[in-house]
């Protein structure tokens, strides 16, 4: 790398710092970030996290690896990770709003008459006892049976592009029949055990109720197999395309 005239020359076989690409990205999203402030911020009960819920937009949009407290923190310029977790477990903030605001922003963007919704469940690794949903599931991704929570998100896609519309985390018996063990990890004290496939359905029909104009969705055989899930979707005026195995 040298200097010449005033501008700055980066040879083929030298790359900037990772922690330079990163912050470029981080200011390369700031105007995406700006634009939904207005959107995110009712979902904030108090004015002094919302900041940090918008820096946590900007990390999260950088092509950092891991998007855990420390390297978030690294991203936008922060001395210590602390904010982050204070944003996570301690501030008065509604998800489901925020999703709701998230999907209406995307909504606009994606629609199209060939848009169709998908449904999955993802399992994410994770050690530990504390962290909400942890358990041992048999995960697909990894052909493995591992400790970590499993999430069930409807995502849109169409010509125009794709994104996740919403997600639920699914709760095991070991978390639902233990109410001390919830209590820390931020759990009602009434949720009940409910599987993947109603999971599923509770976000689909949020989704419809959204006014989106997916002409159908699709699921693999978890989904196919649930006759309820199936029959409820037979009732709905959208398409699907759901995977069985001989056995449904």
């Amino acid at each position: 790398m040298c200097g010449c005239g005033g501008t700055m020359l980066v040879t083929r076989d030298v790359a900037p710092p990772r922690a330079a690409h990163e912050r470029i990205a981080v200011q390369g999203g700031r105007a995406e970030v700006t634009a939904l402030a207005p959107r995110l911020a009712p979902s904030v009960e108090r004015a002094e996290p919302r900041p940090r819920a918008m820096a946590s937009r900007r990390g999260r949009l950088s092509p950092a690896e891991r998007q855990n407290s420390w390297p978030l923190a690294e991203v936008i310029g922060d001395a210590t990770p602390d904010g982050f977790p204070h944003l996570r477990r301690r501030a008065l903030w509604d998800p489901d709003a925020v999703c709701d605001a998230r999907r209406r922003a995307l909504l606009p963007q994606l629609g199209a008459l060939d848009a169709v919704l998908g449904l999955d469940d993802t399992g994410f690794l994770q050690q530990g006892r504390h962290a909400a949903g942890v358990a041992r599931h048999a995960r697909g991704t990894a052909g493995t049976v591992e400790h970590g929570p499993i999430g069930v998100g409807v995502a849109e896609a169409s010509r125009r592009g794709q994104a996740v519309l919403d997600r639920a985390l699914y709760l095991p018996t070991a978390w639902t029949t233990a109410p001390a063990r919830g209590r820390p990890a931020g759990m009602p004290a009434d949720r009940q055990c409910v599987t993947t496939p109603p999971l599923a359905r509770q976000r689909l029909a949020r989704a419809f109720a959204a006014g989106g104009p997916a002409r159908g969705g699709t699921g693999d055989r978890v989904y196919g197999e649930n006759r309820d899930l199936r029959r409820w979707l037979e009732a709905q005026p959208q398409a699907e395309v759901l995977a069985v195995s001989g056995q449904a």
